[in-house]
């Protein structure tokens, strides 16, 4: 193998997690691939990869490498496909990490729509609420949700994300419905895992759970009170089995983001699908604005 080759076979162990899975991605044998790698490390002079029986995983060094080597094949991708044909024409394997609940119920149109668009665009969707290390995990694409924080990573807005708090009529006539955001404090209240520290609920948190269908479907049975966003409690709201409560002292609403590591030189896989996604739904978003809903 040569040093471009020998560089993807590296990436393609860190993002597997395997040199037999990286060999058997790449066509190549699991001994042609190991021999390449320390052939790598000889020639940089240091460790890429901490070995075990059971597990590879890079040292940070061969983090460092592989976040650059990651961007060096993009571009070497690019130039050989040819950056017109590649906007024009995006093709490829796209990777994104959306969050379970989000995508469960709003994804599926939006991807079938982008793939009748761009056909030669294959979708690996990964559903996960963490946020991924998309450099580190090999996404192309994540969408997050929430008040993101500065960093390296690119973040375009694609949607505003209401919160609000609900409970069951049940739970509320048997524990009576809060005047104040300091009255949920007496209140039985679940908790969603990863809930930022100023939108989540100050009461006790009789039940936490790292998803949030899990917690609406709680809240309908008479559990307790959530704050979730509407594109989940917005169904049961509704029909009648939640009712929001406290609507002027909700959260400041979040938003949808699509995050990327890079904004020069991009593929043209990442360039069409966020370019696709952006305003496909809405401002207010459909499951916001009764009409389209």
């Amino acid at each position: 193998m040569d040093r471009i080759d020998a560089m993807r076979a590296f990436v393609t162990i860190v993002t597997e997690g395997s040199f037999t899975r990286a060999a058997e991605r790449l066509g190549h044998s699991p001994q042609l691939v190991s021999k390449s790698i320390a052939r790598l490390e000889q020639q940089l002079g240091t460790r890429l990869l901490n070995r075990t029986t059971r597990r590879v995983s890079p040292t940070e060094a061969g983090l460092r490498y592989a976040e650059r080597a990651r961007q060096i094949l993009n571009d070497i991708d690019e130039m050989e496909q040819g950056l017109s044909d590649a906007r024009h024409h995006p093709h490829g394997r796209l990777r994104v990490s959306a969050p379970v609940s989000f995508a469960s119920r709003h994804l599926a149109p939006l991807l079938c729509d982008y793939q009748r668009t761009y056909p030669q665009v294959s979708v690996d969707l990964q559903l996960n609420d963490r946020k991924v290390d998309i450099v580190e995990e090999g996404f192309d694409v994540a969408l997050r949700i929430g008040h993101l924080k500065s960093s390296s990573l690119i973040a375009r807005r694609m949607a505003p994300i209401r919160l609000v708090i609900c409970a069951s009529p049940s739970y509320l006539e048997r524990h009576g419905t809060p005047a104040s955001i300091s009255d949920l404090e007496q209140h039985r209240c679940l908790h969603y895992s990863y809930m930022e520290h100023d939108t989540g609920l100050p009461g006790e948190a009789v039940f936490s759970c790292n998803n949030g269908d899990v917690l609406v479907g709680a809240a309908i049975h008479g559990a307790g009170i959530v704050i979730q966003p509407s594109f989940i409690a917005g169904p049961a709201l509704a029909d009648g089995r939640l009712v929001e409560i406290l609507p002027e002292q909700a959260p400041l609403p979040m938003a949808l983001y699509a995050v990327y590591a890079h904004r020069t030189l991009m593929p043209g896989k990442i360039r069409s699908f966020v370019d696709f996604m952006d305003g496909y739904f809405g401002d207010p978003p459909y499951w916001d604005d009764p009409e389209r809903s």
